[in-house]
């Protein structure tokens, strides 16, 4: 996994112009209910000013938001989900996507809000996917419509 985040953290530093800071987060496997409690329990992005970030798309299922990862900045913890392989592209991007989120709280960048935050990730995401001829869109049945809600200040 470190040499993972490593090449990471070198691609992001080249294609997105974050900070190539080499200091890794914990990453944590967990269950759908401690993924639940991580989010419940800390201050989700969008809620407070970014303690805990969560990718995620829809899913009709479960009535709402589906989170396939999480950060969180004071414990500079990424939690993926158990079974989380890293095996395919879409896999992966959530990696970088939480990556961002790393580099954003290690370096000390700020933001206008919360959702600001998650609109350099989202953009790192599709980058990373476009590269095995992939989009965010369609790997996470997202439409630009969320993608702008969830990237933009609301106040």
């Amino acid at each position: 996994m470190q040499t993972l985040l490593t090449a990471i953290v070198a691609w992001l530093s080249i294609n997105a112009g974050l900070p190539a800071i080499y200091e890794h987060p914990r990453v944590e496997f967990v269950s759908p209910g401690k993924m639940y409690a991580v989010r419940i329990g800390g201050h989700v992005s969008g809620h407070s000013p970014g303690s805990v970030t969560a990718a995620g798309h829809e899913t009709p299922s479960d009535g709402g938001r589906h989170v396939e990862a999480l950060y969180d900045d004071r414990s500079r913890t990424m939690y993926l989900p158990e079974g989380w392989a890293g095996t395919t592209p879409a896999e992966i991007s959530v990696l970088v996507h939480e990556m961002v989120h790393h580099l954003q709280n290690v370096a000390g960048l700020k933001y206008e809000c919360a959702q600001a935050r998650e609109k350099p990730a989202y953009v790192a995401q599709d980058l990373w996917l476009a590269q095995s001829g992939r989009n965010l869109m369609d790997e996470f049945k997202l439409d630009p419509l969320t993608v702008l809600v969830r990237t933009k200040c609301m106040h």
